[in-house]
């Protein structure tokens, strides 16, 4: 019997995400997991994770006061995977702004968190997202699967744009609430989702299995 060693992630602990949904997430998905904002440990984890809730500005606070911006950074210019969730994955551009308050993110993408236009605020619950065809994050899921949203703000335009023939381009998935907005990205090692795959059933295990498949 072939026995498969089980990919190790760290959930980077920084307080601002709920790390033991996460935990068991990752764990239901075949991974070997620890909760911590350990240097060596987020370093050396076949794959990073970075969740995040609340404002952006204070997602921020806290990374930059843990470290966590400096693994991030790091990680990523050693092509070792990361995948951020929900403010995780906003914290990744380049600003926030929330409530006229404007702060600066981790910029591995150019663009600009913003409110979200629609008739009800907060988009909390179940949608539908619009994944390109050739995702391997969204791979054996079914176009109408769904997955739980909660948040009020969003990208709504994608600026990065790949010159270079040698590098493949970023996958993008959007999703629509009043208006299109980014609800998960693929590009090289950063990885990362508006939505949270920890709270949206089989089909976020699915996702997070995918994601870890590819540590």
């Amino acid at each position: 019997m072939v026995v498969t060693e089980r990919k190790k992630v760290v959930v980077f602990d920084y307080g601002f995400g709920n790390v033991r949904s996460a935990e068991r997430a990752l764990a239901r998905a075949g991974a070997e997991v620890e909760i911590t904002r350990d240097y060596d440990a987020a370093m050396n984890a076949d794959g990073l994770l970075v969740p995040g809730v609340g404002a952006f500005a204070a997602c921020m606070a806290g990374l930059r006061q843990a470290r966590g911006d400096w693994v991030v950074e790091r990680r990523l210019a050693g092509g070792r995977p990361v995948m951020g969730i929900c403010v995780g994955m906003q914290i990744l551009f380049g600003r926030g702004i929330e409530h006229g308050v404007e702060a600066e993110g981790l910029d591995e993408w150019p663009g600009t968190v913003g409110p979200l236009t629609a008739d009800v605020v907060p988009h909390m619950g179940w949608n539908t997202v619009e994944a390109p065809g050739d995702s391997l994050l969204f791979a054996d899921l079914p176009a109408d699967a769904r997955y739980y949203f909660v948040h009020s703000y969003a990208v709504h335009d994608w600026e990065l744009e790949t010159a270079n023939p040698v590098m493949a381009a970023p996958k993008v998935t959007w999703a629509t609430h009043g208006e299109r907005f980014v609800a998960a990205v693929e590009n090289g090692p950063l990885w990362a989702t508006q939505f949270h795959p920890e709270k949206s059933g089989d089909a976020g295990a699915q996702l997070l299995t995918n994601w870890i498949s590819t540590l």
